[in-house]
């Protein structure tokens, strides 16, 4: 196991790396666009969807989930692996996985391989959230399937998956650490703030 100084340096830049990979950048220009240059600007699952179809977006969908999750595991790496039964990271690894994670966002929204122009971490939160707390993750998906079938959009039942994730946490984590969570997520309300900014200067 690698001190704690170290293992949080190798979390926090292998994270922020990984988030960087413009995803929707590669896949956009497969398709001959930018998704920063079009529609709502955001180079993210959505604005990929409505320009090229929901088939060219899954590549995206699951890249950007795949960031966040394998940042997760880098700060489980480093930290050598420290989890309960059920897969919820505890003890030493707590800190290198939450600075991964939340490196992996940064990553995602100002990537280092996209001009620091990137999206909103809905996704890389997403699959940060399966590393940190597996059990919490399956039932925010079932949140998610359930709330876009009685609402007939996946709009919906994706919101209220995420917001479902730190609530669902509580029954397998302890209060302070489902906080953390929420300051992950105090960055996509800061991205969707700078989103809507920047359309009302357009």
């Amino acid at each position: 196991m690698l001190p704690l100084p170290v293992t949080l340096l190798v979390a926090l830049i292998g994270g922020y790396l990984l988030g960087s990979v413009p995803v929707a950048v590669l896949v956009g220009r497969a398709h001959g666009l930018d998704p920063r240059d079009t529609g709502d600007r955001n180079p993210g699952f959505w604005n990929v969807k409505e320009r090229l179809g929901r088939r060219a977006a899954v590549p995206v969908f699951a890249g950007d989930m795949l960031k966040g999750a394998l940042a997760g595991l880098l700060g489980q790496a480093a930290a050598g692996w420290h989890a309960t039964g059920f897969g919820v990271v505890t003890g030493p690894a707590v800190a290198p996985v939450y600075a991964a994670v939340a490196a992996a966002m940064i990553g995602h929204a100002w990537p280092v391989f996209a001009r620091f122009q990137g999206g909103r971490s809905v996704l890389t939160f997403a699959g940060g959230a399966a590393a940190i707390c597996p059990p919490a993750f399956l039932l925010a998906v079932a949140v998610l399937v359930l709330g876009a079938l009685l609402a007939r959009s996946f709009a919906i039942g994706a919101r209220a998956g995420v917001f479902a994730v730190p609530v669902l946490q509580l029954l397998f984590m302890p209060a302070l650490l489902v906080a953390a969570t929420g300051g992950l997520m105090t960055l996509i309300g800061l991205r969707f703030g700078q989103a809507a900014l920047a359309a009302r200067r357009r």
